[in-house]
């Protein structure tokens, strides 16, 4: 009989990581308006999860037994825990901002007020605030039960009445006010009622205030919010036939006119109203989300800080990278030695250097991109652009499957395309998730090439918030491979060359998985030394997961720093007592994933694009690069160890998946500020050298 491993579904566990986001808005060291932040990042992964995720787990309840019978899990089991777990935190998440945020914010004189709180004044303002700015936006909704369906806009919050006819006291209506919310500010600051006041009041609350005016001949029995999510996947289909940049286009016209994923209601609701507005939005009970007062939370990202700078982050300024970025041109220092950056510790000036100067430099004659996500104003892309202009050709392959970046990718690529530069786009079946850039140079006679491996995206943006790393080289035994692979993309012909040390998705990255991970059960199995440390996103693959389990039986000791979904389950005697696991949730979002063999001594190091999960190791063109500098290998394993330290934002993974901080007291250690001051140190040393 086939023994049954330890598992945990992948949505659950993605859960279990949102949670530890809540967990920082509820931790008092941070600073008040950064709890805030948290509290609108919650959310805001929230809405997406149930836009992709739940929609998921609905339609395949919805498909019935025939669709299930390959499953390895109950769509509906799997989908009654998630609202079981999402009502929970929904619960807590109320409790940190009622009963611990407002009333800090209130030490720090800032007061969310709610109409019955209102001083005259105050009245005053929302009454003409509201009729010179929102009564524009109020158009009511009145609902004829399930005659008339009207369609709500996707994540839009609207106000759902209850409505009594004051000359006929037995008649019920029911209605709904928009929150005109992408027109207008969510959060109105008011005439304080004295100096060292700071005061607020969310849209919602003056739309309240003006539903009387709309409703003249009513008595408002009551007022409360929802909200309806969409189903956000795009479906398409039959890839492999017809025009794809068509279909995606389609698609994102129909995505916010979706399927319904959920209704989000005040908890507050009364009955009676909550199964009305079920009967009119055909809604049933698997498709509620119970929550407070107000919705679209992640609405937060935009409360005002009134200048208040110490309720915020002290700002860790990136510290510059100076072996290139002092040079006239990046290349001439990657033509020295390999480098690694580590945003946002350091600059990314450097990156966007190494496109900026290849685009100005007479010698350079190609340049080849990946691109999975692009910022909105990007130096990146306009290099490409320029160097265009300037003579070279340039190849972007831009994915434009990139779930929610489908169309900035779709307009740059198009923007990239008139200005000569050739594009490719998706292929069928597959997302290509590698993130590589390369530059060839004539020098002479010569070809010398350079290339850029990073774990995140070309995207000056999120360099700024996600800590990932990158690797300039020009070394052949990389910039040769990396060469193939871009014109595979390019012209859609199987690689000539094999891949020996690159590992690439689609082509032989499981294999040298499988193979580092069997090296290290073997050495086990002699009584040598085998360690196997791995720093990811997430971790989700059942097939790596066996792999990890007959690591630990064999005696591997294995270290996991996990940020999100964490499948496997550590210390279970017997088969993962060998294995300890962490996830890291702070200030800057941990995007790096780092592969560390131990190999007989003779330490393998890899950075990479890939996660260990079913899309990225099956469905993604990936990438993992070999670091084989020593310098380089240490300073990343010198970042490693600071992670595995860390006691004030490592959170514990186990069987329970308690979220249990990992502690010291005597001896604290923050791995995110202590990296900080590592590149502080070597910045410094590089200044004076």
């Amino acid at each position: 009989m086939k023994e049954i491993l330890p598992y945990i579904h992948r949505d659950i566990s993605w859960l279990h990581f949102n949670y530890r986001v809540l967990q920082e808005a509820k931790d008092k060291s941070v600073p008040l308006l950064e709890r805030l932040k948290f509290l609108a990042i919650f959310s805001s992964n929230l809405d997406e999860f149930f836009r992709v995720r739940v929609a998921n787990h609905r339609n395949l309840v919805r498909a019935g037994k025939r669709a299930q019978k390959n499953l390895a899990f109950e769509p509906k089991e799997v989908l009654r825990q998630i609202l079981k777990i999402v009502e929970k935190q929904q619960i807590e998440f109320s409790e940190i901002f009622e009963n611990n945020i407002i009333p800090q914010l209130k030490k720090e004189n800032i007061y969310i007020r709610k109409l019955e709180d209102l001083s005259k004044k105050q009245k005053e303002f929302i009454h003409n605030y509201y009729f010179d700015k929102l009564q524009p936006y109020a158009v009511p909704i009145v609902l004829r039960g399930v005659k008339i369906k009207p369609f709500l806009s996707n994540a839009a919050v609207y106000l759902a009445l209850e409505l009594e006819d004051k000359e006929n006291t037995n008649k019920i209506y029911y209605a709904l006010l928009r929150i005109p919310s992408k027109e207008t500010p969510r959060f109105v600051i008011l005439p304080a009622t004295n100096a060292h006041r700071h005061e607020v009041i969310l849209l919602d609350e003056i739309v309240r205030y003006g539903a009387p005016f709309i409703f003249p001949g009513y008595t408002i029995k009551c007022m409360h919010s929802i909200k309806l999510t969409r189903d956000a996947e795009l479906y398409i289909d039959d890839e492999f036939s017809g025009d794809l940049i068509a279909k995606v286009k389609k698609s994102l016209e129909k995505r916010n006119v979706g399927v319904a994923s959920r209704l989000v209601y005040d908890r507050e609701m009364p009955k009676r109203m909550l199964n009305y507005l079920m009967q009119v939005f055909e809604i049933n009970e698997l498709d509620l989300s119970p929550e407070g007062r107000q919705h679209n939370n992640s609405d937060f990202f935009g409360f005002p800080s009134f200048n208040m700078t110490n309720l915020l982050d002290k700002p860790l300024e990136p510290q510059s990278y100076r072996p290139l970025e002092q040079l006239k041109n990046v290349l001439d220092g990657i033509d020295i030695k390999d480098h690694l950056l580590h945003v946002p510790f350091q600059s990314y000036e450097s990156v966007v250097r190494f496109f900026e100067d290849a685009a100005e430099d007479p010698n350079v004659t190609h340049i080849k991109i990946i691109q999975y996500r692009v910022a909105k104003k990007s130096r990146i892309m306009n290099a490409l652009m320029r160097a265009v202009k300037n003579g070279k050709k340039v190849f972007a392959f831009i994915e434009i499957k990139a779930r929610f970046d489908e169309k900035a990718n779709l307009e740059w690529g198009e923007k990239l395309e008139e200005a000569g530069v050739k594009v490719r786009y998706s292929m069928p079946g597959l997302k290509v998730h590698s993130k590589m850039a390369m530059v060839r140079k004539q020098i002479g006679d010569k070809v010398r090439d350079y290339a850029f491996f990073s774990t995140g995206n070309f995207h000056e943006g999120t360099a700024k918030l996600y800590a990932d790393i990158g690797l300039f080289t020009a070394d052949e035994r990389l910039t040769n491979e990396a060469w193939s692979f871009l014109k595979f993309l390019e012209v859609k012909s199987k690689p000539k060359q094999a891949f020996e040390h690159l590992g690439i998705g689609q082509f032989n990255l499981n294999r040298k998985l499988f193979k580092l991970i069997d090296k290290e059960i073997q050495e086990a199995k002699k009584g040598r030394k085998a360690r196997i440390t791995l720093k990811l996103n997430s971790l989700q693959d059942k097939e790596m997961i066996g792999k990890l389990y007959e690591a630990n039986k064999a005696g591997v000791k294995i270290r996991l720093i996990v940020r999100g979904i964490c499948s496997i389950v550590p210390g279970v005697k017997g088969i993962s007592e060998n294995i300890e696991a962490i996830s890291i949730v702070d200030r800057f979002l941990e995007h790096a994933r780092i592969y560390w063999f131990h190999s007989e001594g003779k330490e393998k190091i890899f950075i990479a694009s890939a996660d260990w999960m079913v899309r990225n190791l099956h469905y993604r063109f990936e990438t993992m690069i070999p670091v084989y500098d020593d310098d380089l290998k240490n300073e990343i394993k010198s970042i490693i160890s600071l992670q595995l330290q860390d006691n004030v934002k490592a959170r514990l993974l186990g069987k329970n998946v308690t979220n249990e901080y990992k502690k010291n007291e005597k001896n604290k250690v923050r791995s995110q500020l202590e990296s900080y001051y590592y590149f502080s140190r070597k910045s410094e040393v590089e200044a004076w050298s």
